[in-house]
């Protein structure tokens, strides 16, 4: 630590940090534009500046550039000297010179960090009277508007587009003295992170495309804060709403988990809250042959009551998209022994065995934020930028670790961006991917190693091996892949901080103990390495940490035990199993009760059918990868007949005659009654504040304090503003009353910030105001808790289940499971954005198993696997491993097929009468 000197006042600080850093760390206002807290200082765009003095008798000093000058002891510097705030003034007005005069229209308008700062250097009028600078903008795609005359060449779009998120088909293009950031044709962003320019933009060049179609002005958004539930990572984000619509969403930050940043699909794949094909009447069927009718609320939960009344069993199915209170509270209903997981019978297995894994190994699991810091990482079975999109950004930076040696020698700062990089040049850290086929992460990689599931899991074994001689060793390895594994062990050894990343995507038990082993052998040596494991869906870990049976115990019972209902929680089970198996078992099963919130092939199969709220519509946790329980919030109040799942599940408690205590009407009471079951869930009563929490007497408003029309928006009801929907169930309120978070006064606690704003900070940006320091954690640390802590430093037992070397089959060929990430998630699918990006259906094969089977590019396979059959179109790439082929899972026209499985591909007769599923 050094003492610097900010205005005649002394401050204790980093040495070496930058001065913006610094003085935004410590509240003080300082306008700037190309710097930005997760990238660094480029020192382009000249705001920054300060007056630099030599000492306590300098009159005169001299200006320099915040973001490019690192703080040393006794260093003396004045933001308010007037030679420093006029140049800082003059900045913006030549920035300002072409820029237009659109702020009333432009998307950005009431959020720009450019209005914020030009309003903080008082500047306030324009001397320039001649032609402005013009552009000719692009068309990007469904996620992101394009609006160039906007730019103030601030450099930070492409610097994160190319430098951080890795993507190509985007740069800065100049020509004398102008410059044009884009494409070189039109064409969609092909960076699944290309959303997060909206949010690094200061300006109105990118806005969010998606919001401009049902656009309202960002004071009259309410909000609240949430969790994606489009991957097993748990990212924060801010949804918003107006009219009973959700409008967008927007990253929020979390020091451990997304930090500044969310991946495409969980940025845009909001819009299924609005879809058509919502459930919004609760609806029932007097006979099975009957179609649906709409009934009240109370008429279905009597139907309910018949139904569970005279029935010798009732199941429940719960679901790894559903909350840990709403499958609980099936769970509570049915009870345990009747409640089953509503997950895949592998998934169900697999996670399970995760679940294992976390609590045996004396690592806990990492932290998105710790994957990009290590500085060598394995990856084993997982093609993250499909799968979990947020861990191949954190890797992508991970690369960056260990080069960072070169600058640190240099005296080169690592946030001084430019620099760093020209030190190092193209030297990349350690990152090796083991998969089934080519991924967008390849080209930061070490060395790839494409193999079916079984050759990944013994290349782990045999990785842990080569690390300590303890570890089980595979046998029959080719020379090739125990070349490999030496090289991935000694790079290993030699960090600092690995990391392994796996995961259940390949549906291979064997593939998670060979990343346990390697985890367990490197810290056998004493390296602190530590496992990150991707998981199926948002709640995956929750759900199993319930400990439900088997999705085909459910099926067992169902044939044999005299069930006479099931009650099914958001979840289409057609994604889960075989269509046969189902059909069988709807039919054993006289009563079918669904709770979901879009219609789907379950859906149809019930004969009551309750609506279901979404996300946005519901408070509930959600436990992520890494054994994070998070809290989401109601964001507004569902319409229709729309409840919570466990609100309706208790109705149906109620309806019953159930004893419950009284507390359980309430979600803390359920939360409580959970705890109370399963004390090892303690932490979820500790994630947020429960619904009693005030400060000041106030609840905390979901509405900003500039929030309008609340009269205007009922005035075909009534020209009296109605009283406020009341929230019993957490400390917000569905109003602009209430306790407001202005830094620097008190804040509530990070878990109940509806959003970050500050008094002259109305952008994203604001967010420097509610952090420890610039960069860090959230003031009063960020939200949710792990579940499932590290057992005692004991070396555990190492996994010996390896799998026999890889052997390829007479006329069949393996079919594993490839992931689109627009396309496979089962929500963000209705999103029209994403469905246009969906690819299309196709069996990936390698070409010397085409030559073999004599397929060629054009034709149509009838494939047979799982007792199904089916056509598809064939794709033949190199990346695929001979004896294997490569299949989508989760897109709408594909039925459920259990992969990895072996299967027939044939060319498709030329009178095939077999329907094709694309």
């Amino acid at each position: 630590m050094v003492t610097i000197y900010i205005d005649g006042k002394p401050y204790q600080v980093d040495a070496g940090q930058n001065l913006l850093h610094i003085c935004l760390s410590m509240g003080i206002n300082l306008p700037y534009f190309c710097w930005h807290p997760a990238m660094g200082s480029v020192g382009a765009c000249r705001q920054c500046a300060v007056k630099q003095f030599r000492d306590e008798n300098d009159t005169r000093g001299r200006l320099v550039m915040a973001c490019m000058t690192p703080a040393v002891e006794g260093l003396r510097i004045s933001v308010q000297d007037p030679q420093a705030v006029e140049f800082r003034a003059s900045i913006i007005e030549w920035l300002m010179e072409n820029h237009p005069h659109d702020c009333p229209v432009c998307d950005e308008g009431g959020e720009c960090h450019l209005q914020d700062m030009t309003v903080m250097t008082g500047h306030t009028y324009r001397h320039y009277r001649w032609k402005k600078r013009t552009f000719r903008n692009q068309n990007l795609g469904p996620f992101i508007n394009h609006e160039m005359n906007r730019c103030i060449q601030c450099y930070r779009c492409v610097r994160f587009y190319r430098g951080f998120a890795g993507g190509r088909d985007f740069d800065a293009f100049s020509n004398h003295n102008t410059v044009y950031f884009g494409r070189k044709t039109d064409g969609v962003l092909e960076s699944e992170f290309s959303g997060n320019l909206v949010e690094v933009c200061p300006t109105g060049v990118f806005t969010d495309k998606t919001f401009r179609k049902h656009y309202t002005r960002k004071w009259d958004l309410q909000t609240a804060p949430s969790v994606c539930v489009n991957c097993s990572l748990g990212c924060n984000t801010t949804p918003g709403e107006r009219y009973g619509q959700l409008r967008r969403i927007r990253n929020r930050y979390n020091f451990n988990v997304n930090g500044y940043f969310l991946c495409d699909r969980g940025r845009y794949g909001y819009e299924f809250v609005n879809s058509d094909r919502r459930i919004r009447q609760a609806r029932l069927r007097r006979n099975r042959e009957a179609a649906f009718e709409s009934v009240a609320p109370d008429e279905g939960l009597q139907r309910i009551k018949e139904i569970v009344k005279k029935s010798g069993r009732t199941i429940g199915i719960g679901s790894p998209r559903a909350s840990l209170e709403s499958n609980f509270a099936l769970r509570t209903l049915v009870g345990p022994e009747h409640f089953f997981s509503g997950a895949t019978v592998k998934d169900h297995e697999l996670v399970t065995e995760a679940i294992k894994i976390l609590r045996d190994i004396p690592s806990s699991m990492a932290s998105l934020h710790e994957v990009e810091t290590s500085d060598a990482a394995l990856v084993l079975g997982e093609d993250v930028n499909n799968v979990a999109p947020m861990a191949a950004y954190a890797l992508r930076q991970s690369v960056r670790c260990k080069p960072q040696a070169i600058s640190q020698k240099l005296k080169i700062s690592d946030w001084d961006d430019t620099a760093a990089r020209e030190a190092v040049q193209d030297q990349k850290g350690p990152l090796y991917l083991a998969t089934i086929a080519d991924t967008r992460l390849d080209d930061m990689a070490t060395r790839t190693f494409h193999a079916s599931p079984q050759e990944i899991a013994r290349l782990g074994f045999a990785v842990a091996h080569q690390i300590s001689p303890t570890a089980p060793q595979p046998e029959n390895l080719d020379s090739a892949a125990l070349e490999l594994s030496k090289m991935i062990a000694q790079d290993l050894k030699d960090a600092e901080s690995p990391v392994v990343v796996s995961g259940c995507s390949l549906e291979e038990k064997s593939i998670l103990y060979a990343a346990a082993n390697v985890v367990q052998a490197l810290r056998s040596i004493g390296k602190p390495a530590r496992l990150f494991l991707t998981l199926p869906e948002s709640n995956s870990l929750g759900l199993e940490l319930l400990e439900p049976g088997s999705l085909n115990q459910a099926f067992a019972i169902a044939r044999e035990d005299n069930v006479e209902a099931a009650i099914i929680l958001e979840n289409d089970l057609y994604r889960r199993s075989n269509p046969a198996l189902l059909e069988a078992f709807f039919k054993s099963i006289p009563s079918v009760i669904v709770l979901d919130s879009l219609d789907n092939p379950t859906a149809q199969k019930a004969d009551v059918l309750l609506p279901a709220a979404t996300f946005a519509e519901s408070d509930g946790t959600l436990v992520n990868n890494e054994s994070r329980a998070q809290r989401y919030f109601q964001v507004f109040v569902p319409q229709d007949d729309i409840k919570e799942s466990w609100v309706w599940l208790r109705a149906i408690g109620d309806a019953l005659g159930q004893e419950e205590p009284g507390a359980r009407k309430t979600f803390d009471g359920l939360i409580a009654d959970m705890v109370k079951e399963l004390p090892f869930l303690a932490p979820v009563q500790e994630i947020s504040p429960a619904s009693g929490f005030r400060i000041a007497g106030a609840k905390i408003p979901r509405q900003p304090h500039r929030y309008s029309g609340r009269t205007s928006m009922h005035a075909n009801v009534s020209v009296h503003e109605p009283q406020p929907p009341q929230d019993p169930d957490s400390p917000l309120s569905f109003s602009m009353e209430g306790f407001l978070a202005e830094p620097p006064i008190e804040q509530p606690p990070a878990s109940l910030i509806p959003e970050f704003w500050a008094p002259g900070w109305n952008s994203i940006q604001s967010l420097n105001k509610f952090q420890e320091e610039v960069s860090g954690p959230l003031i009063g640390g960020d939200p949710g808790k792990r579940i499932i802590l590290p057992p005692d430093p004991e070396q555990a037992a190492y996994f010996d289940e390896i799998p026999e070397p890889f052997a390829s089959r007479a006329g069949e060929l393996l079919l594993a499971p490839l992931y689109a990430i627009y396309g496979s998630e089962e929500l963000s699918i209705h999103t029209p954005g994403e469905a246009q990006l969906t690819p299309p259906l196709r069996l990936e094969i390698n070409p010397r198993d085409a030559q073999q089977f004599n397929l060629t590019g054009e034709t149509v396979l009838q494939v047979s696997v799982d007792s199904q059959v089916f056509e598809l179109p064939l794709h033949i790439s190199a990346s695929i491993p001979e004896g294997t082929a490569g299949m989508i899972c989760g897109l709408p026209e594909m039925p459920y097929v259990a992969l990895p499985a072996w299967g027939k591909v044939t060319p498709k007769p030329v009178n095939s009468s077999t329907e094709n599923p694309g």
